[in-house]
């Protein structure tokens, strides 16, 4: 019997023993395809020599440092190299052990900086519906995912929430993707209006929605009206990228490809690849300078930031994506796997939507394709077809919820970058069989 309180109280978990690229090994034998990177974290697979190489070597020369004590090369050099690649004006890092940490931390710098400017009234968080922003009480507070939220509603901060940029569902018949994008982000503006600019602190979004609403990526001129919006308003914006940053959609920083810069911006999942628990927020040079001037520190911190051989693993997963041209490979295979989706689902009568970027994608799965009626929840097909996809030696990384927060199912993919030609036919393949699988007998 195991001694660990697992996710699920009931279910037996198969024991993981080895990694070979992007497949996992399980105690049995069985190999699974990692089609999802287990939650968008393994982009360089399981057994990436370089990076456990550096990771090594860093623990025979310094494991740990606290922060309050030292800085350290890794975490100097990793900062760097993030710094000079990022999108402009983003001048300093701060990092963590993993995404909710990060956009804690995002949170937090963004009340400092109002309170170190003399406007401690501001108070206000604006985010979006279907969307997920970490697991801690403030995070969850701004998160649009009912489901994690809904235990602990009686102790979340109050949030205010407009609409998500999902076109499958909410543009209108014959709209433009530039019209229904421009009408989306004007969501924002009436939001400022109504509380009052002067008390608004920040708004958060994901610059492509992940696991809540699968892959949701914006329409061309959404983010551009965002940042504009936020710009007339003097409303910081807080970009979380943990699970779509660190070249998952074919770009280091996946706003990159929007044409804008953030105020804050956090990454996590594909910086270390899964070798070590990291992330980070990277901070505007306004910000830090408002900060410097004021009181000179931040009131935040925790026990594990800077942590000399996550970043040395890190730093080697950088290096390795840029060595081996990874960000090419992700938009030449996100661009296959999405064909090949394309092909085999395009047509299928409950597959409603097939979106996202790089290697970032996600299918929505639909009783009625011509309604776009998600398929009853209590059927709880999104846990059907992972227990389907396992079986198989699959893994992806299905979600309910995705419609509304109660209603609708779809699957994620997020493969390692390094996935060939032949491990494509192979997902299609074996996801085409769970689904086959999992959908109710009477359709």
């Amino acid at each position: 019997m195991s001694h660990i309180l697992h996710r699920q109280f009931v279910h037996s978990y198969p024991v993981a023993v080895a990694g070979d690229g992007p497949y996992v090994i399980d105690a049995k034998g069985q190999r699974y395809l990692d089609a999802s990177g287990g939650a968008a974290v393994s982009c360089l697979g399981h057994s990436h020599k370089s990076v456990v190489e550096a990771i090594k070597a860093q623990l025979d020369r310094l494991p740990y440092t606290h922060s309050g004590f030292f800085t350290n090369e890794p975490a100097e050099a990793l900062a760097e190299h993030l710094v000079t690649r990022a999108p402009e004006g983003l001048g300093k890092v701060y990092f963590l052990s993993g995404g909710s940490e990060a956009n804690e931390t995002a949170l937090k710098l963004a009340r400092s900086y109002w309170v170190e400017k003399g406007e401690p009234q501001r108070v206000h968080f604006i985010s979006r519906r279907q969307s997920y922003h970490g697991n801690t009480l403030a995070t969850l507070s701004i998160g649009g995912n009912r489901g994690r939220r809904a235990v602990y509603e009686p102790l979340l901060m109050p949030s205010t929430q407009i609409a998500p940029c999902y076109p499958y569902r909410e543009k209108w018949p014959e709209e433009q993707d530039l019209d229904y994008g421009l009408r989306a982000a004007d969501e924002l503006e009436a939001a400022i209006r109504r509380l009052g600019p002067e008390t608004v602190i920040g708004f958060v979004a994901e610059t492509v929605v992940g696991a809540t609403a699968g892959a949701l990526a914006p329409v061309p001129g959404y983010l551009k009206r965002i940042r504009e919006i936020c710009d007339r308003y003097g409303v910081l914006l807080i970009l979380d990228e943990v699970m779509s940053g660190m070249g998952r959609t074919g770009y280091l920083f996946a706003c990159a490809e929007d044409g804008i810069s953030p105020d804050l911006l956090t990454c996590a999942k594909g910086l270390g690849a899964g070798y070590q628990p990291i992330g980070a927020c990277l901070i505007s040079g306004e910000i830090v300078e408002t900060l410097a001037g004021g009181s000179g520190s931040f009131q935040h911190g925790f026990t594990y930031i800077g942590h000399p051989t996550a970043c040395a693993g890190g730093l080697a997963v950088q290096h390795a994506i840029e060595r081996e041209g990874l960000l090419e490979r992700v938009r030449t295979q996100g661009a296959a796997l999405r064909a090949a989706l394309e092909a085999r689902f395009g047509n299928h009568r409950y597959i409603g939507d097939i979106r996202g970027r790089g290697l970032f994608l996600a299918l929505e799965l639909v009783e009625d394709r011509a309604s776009k009626a998600p398929f009853d929840p209590q059927y709880k097909l999104h846990a059907r077809v992972k227990a389907e996809a396992m079986a198989r030696g699959l893994m992806c990384y299905p979600s309910g919820g995705t419609a509304d927060g109660v209603r609708g199912d779809h699957v994620l993919l997020a493969p390692p970058f390094i996935i060939s030609d032949g491990q494509i036919e192979e997902l299609v393949e074996k996801l085409a069989a769970a689904l086959d699988a999992a959908f109710p007998a009477a359709a």
